[in-house]
């Protein structure tokens, strides 16, 4: 029991404040631990802190201060040796595993997402994306200039993908679908998940060319090359047709002229009683606890675009001459979003 919480039922506020205050303390750590790749290390086996340092070429003392922090968060525990041991959460952060979560730690401890986000009260005063102040450039420019950053982004949205799609894939009925077209779709994490569940359709990515290459290669690695198309071009031209549209993380990026301009593009490409289905998180009631609100913020200072809750989202489909038919939850706070053309 606290002195400052006689009632022992929770954390003193100034406790609760100082955790909130310091967090960004341990978005470095975690950002650091992936940077060195410690995880990987500590798969191995357990390993004192100047044998981890041998094998990450870094300052024994320093490392030995880390793993002390990573222990305190419950990312490592020591033996009586002083010998670090990894744990379960640890290994969300270890490299290809199923649901590792290490590039996404890498991305947003980088530049790209961490000035922006020390911009956020000039954000919010200005009502617009930080990124052009604390980079120099928008977003996607940046990535351009830094590509390692870039390709670690793209892949941090695989990772969420992957974590996600098989889920997502069970969820969509795809009786009747020729051909599903995974719009902004990255590698195409999601349309795979469709396609080995069925073995009909066929399945498009469409996507920017700096990663149509790679699409390709996991379209290959996975089996799909007969199966999946990928095109290199952007959302706001004429997209090909198809049965099903799906948006993964895609109209969360951007303002409500742009996604109106994406789903009317989804639209006009749309087979006679075909589908559009969007997966986002959205906002619940005021005052809800959960991640969307947080997330929100992040768009504010680093992109354009925001979460939106489901009135928001059927007025930007009736924008667009869609309408919403359907919401179905998954285990996650994403939900997928199902629209049709108005009228039908």
């Amino acid at each position: 029991m606290s002195a400052a919480d006689p009632g022992g039922t929770g954390p003193a506020p100034a406790d609760r404040m100082m955790s909130m205050i310091t967090g960004y303390w341990v978005t470095q750590i975690v950002r650091t631990v992936a940077e060195l790749s410690i995880p990987d290390q500590l798969a191995e086996g357990p390993l004192t802190a100047a044998e981890l340092a041998a094998r990450i070429d870094a300052d024994p003392d320093a490392v030995a201060r880390l793993l002390r922090a990573c222990a305190s968060l419950g990312l490592t525990e020591a033996d009586d040796r002083r010998a670090f041991h990894r744990t379960p959460l640890l290994d969300t952060l270890r490299a290809g595993t199923p649901h590792s979560l290490r590039t996404i730690a890498l991305v947003h401890g980088s530049p790209g997402h961490w000035l922006p986000w020390g911009l956020l009260p000039d954000a919010v005063r200005s009502g617009t994306p930080q990124t052009g102040a604390a980079l120099g450039r928008d977003i996607w420019a940046h990535f351009l200039a830094h590509p390692e950053e870039g390709e670690r982004f793209a892949t941090s949205m695989t990772e969420l993908t992957a974590g996600l799609a098989e889920e997502v894939a069970a969820l969509i009925d795809t009786d009747g679908v020729g051909v599903a077209v995974d719009v902004g779709g990255a590698n195409g994490a999601l349309v795979h998940a469709l396609l080995r569940g069925d073995p009909r359709p066929r399945g498009v990515v469409v996507d920017l060319p700096a990663v149509e290459e790679s699409a390709r290669a996991e379209a290959r690695e996975a089996g799909l090359a007969n199966r999946v198309t990928v095109v290199g071009g952007s959302f706001f031209d004429p997209l090909p047709r198809g049965d099903l549209f799906l948006l993964k993380a895609v109209l969360h990026n951007w303002d409500d002229d742009a996604c109106t301009a994406i789903l009317r593009n989804c639209r006009a490409a749309l087979n006679p009683g075909g589908r559009v289905i969007v997966v986002e998180m959205p906002l619940g009631p005021l005052g809800e606890p959960g991640f969307a609100p947080l997330l929100d913020l992040n768009m504010l200072a680093v992109l354009p675009g925001r979460e939106r809750d489901l009135p928001h989202y059927d007025a930007l489909f009736a924008a667009a001459g869609l309408r919403r038919t359907g919401i179905t939850p998954t285990r996650s706070p994403q939900q997928l979003i199902t629209a049709v053309a108005a009228g039908s």
